[in-house]
């Protein structure tokens, strides 16, 4: 009599510097802040009543907490005992949102496919091997905006630019799998535009009290570029008493800082396609990752194309999943030979 095959559960993790995401085909997608806290001490360890603090729990109690934020650049920090425990508690926890922990999987094989930067080194996928020890079976490890590519099922003459918080990463689709050439990163991204606006609105305001986690806010919530449709305000302590500040034409400084690397490193790609392909490529660039939510920037993007002939830019519409969407779709289409055996 055969044996009944062993079960599989499939998952893609987007594994990012600010915010990471996991789909499962249970159908399960859960995505959480990329932070990982230990108490400080034992009277943090009484009121917090747990001995590591994941996401969101994490950065709300951070008074109390050695707080990580592992992933530097899309890709693991190196050189820090901490960070590693950090990546792979966040990899655990990830894992158990969809029941694909070691603990609670029981004899079902888990498969996953992670995506990183483009241009990730050789030795930063080793690490994310290392980080995934013991927690799946089998692995692939892929980048971003291919993953995002795969998803969307735009795998020809297509480019994606996948605007993270670590990194900006570029892909051009010739419906084949990328190549080096194919890709590129930038390390100007999300965290770039935040700490221009941290540093622009201490020398405007100087005796305001701010942290970098309220900055982040500010920008996910009122970020764009372009001319502004309303003011930008927001509420911090000065002198211990709360005060509405005006950071308009900070907050449309940072955000356009990112407008020439990114159309240039876009045209640069395009100017490397086939010649008669660049007006198909040019007519189908999409926009991914939380960074293209800043508003107005896909339309930016789409006037610059006018140097070069015109084409079309646009936004997908489920930016914080795409990734991890598009490595389960991947997962679930990978042959037996394209997976990486991992150790227990």
């Amino acid at each position: 009599m055969s044996q009944n095959k062993q079960e599989v559960l499939n998952v893609g993790i987007d594994l990012g510097t600010s915010r990471s995401s996991i789909s499962a085909s249970t159908g399960d997608r859960h995505v959480v802040e990329s932070y990982v806290g230990w108490p400080v001490d034992m009277v943090a360890r009484k009121v917090l009543k747990r001995e590591v603090l994941i996401g969101r729990d994490a950065l709300d109690n951070r008074p109390m907490l050695e707080l990580h934020r592992p992933l530097e650049r899309g890709l693991i920090k190196e050189g820090s005992e901490r960070d590693d425990q950090a990546v792979r508690e966040l990899l655990r926890h990830l894992l158990s949102l969809v029941g694909a922990d070691p603990e609670s999987r029981g004899d079902t094989k888990v498969r996953a496919v992670v995506g990183v930067p483009a241009a990730a080194l050789r030795v930063n996928k080793q690490n994310l091997r290392n980080a995934m020890k013991g927690l799946v079976d089998n692995l692939i490890i892929v980048s971003e905006p291919f993953a995002v590519a795969y998803g969307l099922e735009e795998l020809l003459h297509t480019m994606v630019i996948d605007l993270g918080a670590g990194t900006t990463d570029f892909c051009v689709m010739n419906g084949r799998l990328p190549r080096e050439d194919d890709q590129r990163t930038l390390t100007t991204a999300g965290d770039s535009v935040d700490e221009l606006l941290t540093t622009a609105i201490r020398e405007h305001y100087p005796d305001a009290r701010f942290s970098i986690h309220m900055v982040r806010e500010w920008k996910e919530s009122q970020s764009f570029v372009g001319e502004p449709k309303k003011p930008v305000k927001v509420s911090v302590p000065v002198a211990g008493r709360p005060t509405e500040i005006d950071i308009t034409q900070e907050m449309r400084s940072a955000c356009e800082s990112l407008l020439a690397p990114v159309s240039e490193t876009m045209i640069d790609l395009l100017s490397r396609v086939e010649p008669e392909y660049q007006a198909k490529v040019r007519q189908n660039v999409i926009l991914s990752g939380g960074t293209a939510l800043i508003g107005g920037f896909g339309a930016k993007l789409q006037e610059e194309l006018q140097e070069i002939g015109g084409g079309r830019v646009r936004v997908v519409k489920d930016p914080i999943y795409v990734g991890s969407d598009g490595g389960l779709t991947m997962a679930v289409d990978a042959p037996e030979s394209d997976w990486e055996k991992l150790p227990a």
